[in-house]
């Protein structure tokens, strides 16, 4: 069995970690953290975990919870992680951080959250379509969210050298915006509503640009989100534009699919949809769905990627990684349909 515990399990990430955890056949979680509920049933706060854990939150320190577990999960807010995964590393645990604090180089990051990072340490970006080396990783930055379906949706084409820009057009549930209420999770607002938000400055865009920019040195990404009166999923449209020569590529139906089959060939978690893609076909699953639409007589493509933001866009992909790192089959306590209708 792999011992495993989670730093900063109060929030939407650390519950749905739980929920799935509970019918992995390999794992036994040995502690939950918050400080502010140490003591505290991890039910009182994830009630539908009732009667399935009998754990209570803990207040601990790197160290403590290092000596207890194979690998660690960090669901603690951005800048917060860098706090505890320098020790846990040092104290020979594994770690997989689902804050935004190791996913990017250390200039980037700066930049982009408006701090200095205080502990840098090497990370494999863990997106293991794109990463097969997550395998042999001692520190895993798990991917964001939005990132997660907008690079699954074009790596194959960026990959084939055949874009020259996309623009991304994002639709998130409202989960995504954590546990604590904010303009864009308060039920009033969301209510029959659709907000875009960050238009051009979204903090997920670099990790966009990083992935993609790997594959296809000198594309151009443009990005804007959405918030949609729903709990779960991300809808992801990519307006994708053809480099110059391409546009016969991309016109070609069984060309594109082709180029979609090969390189997905290993990812059991990528479908390439019949229908468009749809939220309640993924939602709470681990799966990322996909198509595309040439547009004719055009130098447009248009994919469409749907996941479950808190399944392959945090806890599910985080659990991918941690099956990966432990030599498990990837699929591991993963392999379930989307929750439809």
């Amino acid at each position: 069995m792999i011992d495993v515990g989670i730093i900063g399990g109060s929030g939407y990430t650390g519950g749905e970690l739980l929920r799935l955890l509970a019918n992995h056949p390999e794992v036994d979680v040995k502690l939950v953290t918050s400080r502010k509920l140490s003591g505290k049933p991890v039910s009182l706060v994830h009630p539908h975990l009732k009667s399935i854990y009998a754990l209570n939150f803990e207040a601990l320190n790197a160290k403590e919870a290092a000596e207890r577990c194979d690998i660690i999960f960090t669901g603690v807010p951005h800048g917060t992680a860098m706090d505890w995964v320098p020790d846990l590393l040092d104290a020979g645990t594994r770690v997989i951080d689902l804050s935004s604090d190791y996913r990017l180089p250390v200039d980037v990051f700066e930049k982009t959250y408006g701090m200095k990072h205080r502990a840098p340490r090497d990370a494999i970006f863990g997106l293991p379509e794109l990463h097969s080396e997550v395998a042999e990783a001692k520190l895993i930055g798990n991917p964001g969210c939005y990132p997660t379906g907008a690079i699954l949706a074009l790596a194959p084409l960026a990959h084939a050298g055949l874009v020259d820009r996309v623009v991304y057009d994002s639709k998130s549930g409202i989960s995504g915006a954590g546990i604590e209420p904010t303009e864009t999770s308060h039920y009033p607002n969301m209510s029959q509503n659709v907000i875009p938000y960050k238009i051009t400055t979204h903090r997920h865009v670099p990790e966009i640009k990083q992935e993609l920019g790997l594959l296809s040195p000198g594309i151009k990404v443009n990005f804007t989100p959405h918030v949609i009166p729903s709990v779960r999923g991300i809808l992801t449209t990519a307006h994708v534009f053809a480099k110059e020569g391409a546009e016969t590529t991309l016109q070609d139906r069984e060309a594109v699919a082709r180029i979609y089959r090969d390189f997905y060939k290993d990812a059991p978690f990528v479908r390439m949809a019949d229908v468009v893609p749809r939220l309640g076909a993924v939602r709470g699953s681990n799966f990322c769905d996909i198509s595309f639409e040439p547009e004719k007589g055009s130098d447009r493509i248009v994919v469409v990627s749907a996941i479950d933001n808190l399944v392959k866009g945090a806890s599910g992909q985080a659990i991918q990684n941690m099956n990966l790192l432990a030599g498990l089959d990837q699929r591991t306590g993963l392999w379930f349909p989307g929750m439809a209708p």
